[in-house]
């Protein structure tokens, strides 16, 4: 009943906030006044913030700004041991280096290494952190250039990607962030600059602790659904999340942004039902997934949780089951990637769940304008396979969807599962498999996690396969890599052919995409496109195990 409690207080504050906050986030996105700040960012990047961007532009804005992120977190990385509060660490080997680079600038932050034996405050503060703001910038950025091509009519351009940036990232990420950070350390959560303390453990042995800026780091981490954890163990570390109720407020910090933006969409369109609408789909393909999750691990099958009479192996004592899973469905749903329990340690059916929300595309609300965005091409689908049933050419929101665009929206959701399925075969392939800890059935589904986590820019893993070797850094860097950014640029060039549309209006063969009928269409079209495509895979791990 706790569990309950928990997620439906959850949804409480969720629904409270949707409409406020959704318009203060529609305000920050469509204003044209600066403060004095922005216009000084606007001065040293040498912006006019007046020159409105064609998709092209906007798509180059963005890949540039991400390699130069890249570039300057992998020097960052590799000279770690020459900078200020390095704590004696060693730089990052090579491979390393630029696993995390990419991995942070994708808003993925999966993590190779141990983070408090490995990177030094500096490294932790100017260079992982500030990445989990400007990715998660970069994402919102993304999804409203999109939504404005819904709203535009016969226009070229999508707005400025400097100035959606910078705006977001001040307005939105930096305010939050710093509420909340006097928040987590009111509760207990570290924040100093200390090389750490020698402790004495319950066992008579002594442990070394690493202090750092762990409450500013952890805030934005979940606000960004960036996910990337101070300690190796992540959000069940007491330093991270001390207590029940910072665990409640670091999910609503992750669901915040993503689960407002649908207000974002429906005021920038001029239909709030829209908005609605889409806010639906993801609350429905949520609550199933978080019910599902908490369901199979409260039931804990298999021998060893039927005999000891619960599924506890990998979880908090602080927080049980249900709150477990409840936060490994969440962190999934969304591309956080953070973790309160080891997902290697699920029943074979409850750590399926995490894969599938991540294998949905993670639109259900998915990450900081990610899962906007996809849910938003998901329509697009949808109404294309609607025009089809009745020959009638599909239209969404007044634009007509043809070929060029259901080309950039199948595109666009091919892109992913090639990645996971190409990848895990070529592990095998090549034997890299073996450094999964298991065999058989559960030994698939370790190394296909670990690919559908890189692909889908999620960054949690199974904790029961090794990782940090050149073949991994390399190849899950690469599935990154493409996974983040191939889909953006789908994604704005879908953009681009919508704005230079001009609105049709409607009429009695319109399909209206505001009612249930079309939010229970776009729910089934996304089961489906994950049913045809991973089940095969899914049969082989989890389901197999499951069985057996």
């Amino acid at each position: 009943m706790a569990g309950w409690l928990f997620v439906i207080t959850l949804v409480l504050a969720l629904v409270a906030v949707y409409k406020p906050f959704g318009d203060y986030l529609y305000r920050v996105v469509s204003g044209t006044r600066d403060n004095v700040v922005e216009r000084g960012v606007y001065r040293l990047v040498g912006v006019d913030r007046n020159a409105a961007q064609t998709w092209g532009v906007y798509a180059r804005s963005v890949l540039a700004f991400s390699a130069v992120s890249i570039l300057f977190l992998y020097a960052f990385l590799r000279l770690q041991d020459k900078l200020w509060l390095s704590l004696g660490f060693d730089p990052l080997p090579g491979h390393l280096a630029w696993n995390t680079a990419v991995s942070f600038t994708t808003n993925t932050n999966w993590q190779a290494y141990s983070g408090e034996s490995t990177m030094g405050h500096l490294v932790q503060m100017a260079g992982l952190a500030v990445q989990n703001f400007v990715s998660a910038s970069v994402g919102i950025a993304v999804a409203v250039a999109l939504v404005r091509g819904f709203a535009a009519r016969k226009s070229a351009t999508l707005g400025n990607f400097w100035v959606d940036l910078t705006r977001i990232t001040l307005r939105v990420l930096l305010p939050v962030a710093v509420v909340f950070a006097v928040i987590f350390m009111a509760a207990g959560m570290v924040q100093n600059l200390s090389g750490g303390v020698d402790v004495t453990t319950l066992t008579g042995a002594t442990q070394h602790i690493t202090g750092g800026p762990v409450a500013s780091q952890e805030v934005i981490k979940e606000l960004g659904t960036n996910g990337g954890g101070f300690y190796n163990v992540n959000a069940a570390h007491p330093f991270e999340n001390p207590a029940t109720w910072t665990n409640w407020i670091q999910l609503f910090l992750i669901l915040l942004i993503p689960f407002s933006l649908p207000r974002v969409f429906g005021r920038m369109v001029g239909q709030n039902r829209q908005g609605y609408a889409i806010a639906a789909v993801m609350a429905i393909l949520a609550v199933a997934s978080v019910a599902l999750t908490i369901g199979l691990e409260v039931h804990g099958a298999g021998t060893v949780p039927q005999a000891v009479g619960a599924a506890m192996e990998g979880k908090e004592t602080r927080f049980g089951i249900p709150n477990s899973a409840a936060y490994a469905a969440i962190t999934t749903l969304t591309s956080t990637g953070s973790v309160n329990s080891f997902h290697d340690s699920y029943t074979a059916l409850g750590g399926m769940m995490p894969m599938i929300n991540m294998m949905l595309g993670e639109v259900a609300p998915g990450g900081v304008g990610a899962g906007l965005y996809g849910l938003l091409i998901l329509a697009v689908i949808t109404v294309f396979v609607a025009g089809l049933m009745v020959g009638r050419t599909p239209e969404y929101l007044g634009k007509k969807i043809g070929a060029r665009e259901m080309k950039i929206a199948s595109s666009y959701f091919l892109i992913t599962p090639a990645l996971v399925l190409i990848g895990t075969a070529a592990a095998f392939a090549t034997g890299n498999n073996a450094t999964a800890l298991n065999v058989g059935p559960h030994g698939l589904s370790e190394v296909l996690y670990a690919f559908t986590s890189a692909s889908n820019n999620n960054g949690s893993a199974f904790a029961g396969i090794t990782v940090n070797t050149p073949w991994w850094d390399t190849a899950l860097g690469l599935a990154m890599l493409l996974g983040r950014f191939l889909p953006i640029v789908l994604v704005l060039a879908l953009a681009g052919s919508l704005a230079r549309q001009k609105v049709t209006p409607e009429s009695e063969g319109t399909l209206p995409t505001h009612q249930p009928l079309f939010v229970g269409m776009v729910v089934g079209v996304t089961v489906v496109l994950v049913a045809l495509t991973f089940l095969p895979a899914l049969a082989l791990g989890p389901i197999a195990e499951g069985l057996s």
